[in-house]
């Protein structure tokens, strides 16, 4: 997971294949890919909305600095990320470098 956090998103990434994609999410705990395989979601609570706005200004901030953006779901106590890279259709690793961003995040601790 390490690697991940200080890894930086390439733009010519290719598609995950079926083992290093069962890596990675393994070392993304929370995140769940959909049925299939083409992105990954984590639901984020919190306490309030104010809460909530934080942690998608820090969400902003990591989607700015890696250029590659997340589709996200913002509610008054939730925030439900997904990162998928559409480019290519599916997952690569781009996504998982955002995602074990987005879940360093201490805004992401609030759960």
């Amino acid at each position: 997971m390490n690697d991940l956090l200080l890894a930086q998103c390439d733009p010519k990434a290719p598609l995950l294949d079926a083992d290093t994609r069962k890596r990675v999410l393994a070392a993304l705990p929370g995140w769940q890919p959909d049925p299939e395989n083409k992105l990954i979601a984590r639901r984020f609570g919190f306490a309030n909305f104010y809460q909530t706005m934080a942690f998608v200004d820090a969400v902003a901030e990591i989607a700015h600095a890696q250029d590659h953006h997340p589709e996200m779901l913002v509610g008054y106590d939730a925030c439900t990320v997904s990162y998928s890279t559409h480019s290519r259709g599916g997952l690569t690793l781009n996504d998982a470098i955002c995602a074990a961003q987005v879940s360093a995040l201490p805004e992401a601790s609030g759960e």
